[in-house]
């Protein structure tokens, strides 16, 4: 056991080393202009506001309505995540990390069909 205990946290330690590392821009605390689709293909705009909690970790409120959608958001290598409420509903986004730190992505919300698109650009 402690053979394969040792093996195992070789393996971990090499998968760790081999991970890509952060190459793409970064995303900072601050407001966003937000500009998109909605999922019926309408345009919206707005603002985000991202604030920055972890060396991965963050909230995210967006305005762009009557009410605000809030989230928690990731952020790993190039890629920037968030999982939001809006109301009652559920919705997930996936962003790319921009060089400039310009997010460009897609969103969606659980049971409904299709996605919307975002691009977050900061202020």
């Amino acid at each position: 056991m402690k053979k394969a205990l040792s093996c195992a946290s070789i393996a971990l330690a090499a998968l760790l080393a081999a991970s890509p590392s952060y190459a793409g821009g970064d995303v900072k605390a601050g407001v966003y202009a937000s500009k998109g689709t909605n999922l019926d293909g309408s345009p919206y705009s707005g603002v985000a506001t991202i604030t920055i909690t972890s060396d991965t970790t963050c909230t995210i409120v967006w305005k762009s309505g009557a009410s605000p959608s809030v989230g928690i958001c990731m952020r790993d290598a190039d890629t920037f995540t968030a999982a939001y409420k809006m109301g009652e509903a559920v919705g997930l986004a996936i962003y790319k990390i921009e060089d400039d730190g310009t997010l460009s992505g897609y969103w969606t919300i659980a049971g409904q069909s299709g996605a919307g698109t975002e691009v977050l650009t900061p202020k």
